[in-house]
């Protein structure tokens, strides 16, 4: 099983490598690893989860999304995930979801309190009726996925329920260090917790690769 990159060693290869990083590249990983590093120094799940989805939004997010309506999560996530497994070399993405997740992958799909079409049900929106059978259908999405070892397909799946995940812990949709859904916090916390440091870590090994441009620039 592999262990997760610390910030310390991440770090140590920025440093080494930062002056012959663009700027738009340099300002990512910076911003990236100062919020993987605040994550750390969390003692509660729901503070990593946070710290490290922050970290997540400054390696990824391209100021296109800002431009436009936004689309869906999985859409918006998939051209990342296909970039940063295509440039993984050591398989390191691959191996997690595998060896490391799989067990919490398979039992966060399952979890209905963290797909977008339940909770639009559940408060009324119309439209939405059909939301067990979309969740069964979206399961064996995955599931075809998972037995095919479509890593992309599966990483999009994992990161949309993710986003709901996400959602409620931004805008108050739950309490902190509740007893309830603890784990889908905890184990959606280690899932970025493992990744999201090897994303940044294959970006600084590529970092001529056109990552997009951040939205929100340092200004003078």
């Amino acid at each position: 099983m592999q262990e997760p990159l610390k910030h310390a060693a991440l770090k140590k290869k920025q440093r080494t490598l930062r002056d012959d990083f663009p700027e738009t590249m340099g300002l990512r990983v910076h911003r990236a690893l100062s919020w993987i590093a605040r994550a750390e120094e969390a003692e509660d799940a729901d503070g990593r989860f946070i710290f490290l989805w922050i970290a997540f939004n400054a390696a990824y997010a391209d100021e296109s999304e800002f431009q436009t309506i936004a689309p869906p999560a999985r859409e918006a996530f998939a051209d990342f995930f296909r970039k940063v497994d295509s440039l993984d070399p050591g398989q390191r993405i691959y191996n997690a979801i595998w060896e490391n997740f799989s067990g919490p992958i398979r039992v966060l799909m399952k979890n209905r309190f963290v797909f977008y079409a339940f909770w639009q049900h559940y408060n009324g929106m119309t439209g939405h009726e059909d939301w067990s059978k979309r969740f069964y259908k979206s399961n064996h999405q995955f599931i075809d996925a998972f037995k095919k070892r479509d890593t992309v397909r599966v990483l999009s799946n994992v990161f949309d329920r993710l986003y709901v995940l996400r959602n409620q812990l931004v805008h108050g949709g739950s309490t902190w260090n509740s007893d309830v859904n603890r784990d889908q916090v905890r184990d959606g916390a280690a899932i970025l917790e493992f990744l999201v440091p090897v994303f940044v870590d294959v970006m600084m090994d590529n970092p001529r690769e056109d990552w997009g441009r951040p939205f929100y620039p340092v200004v003078p």
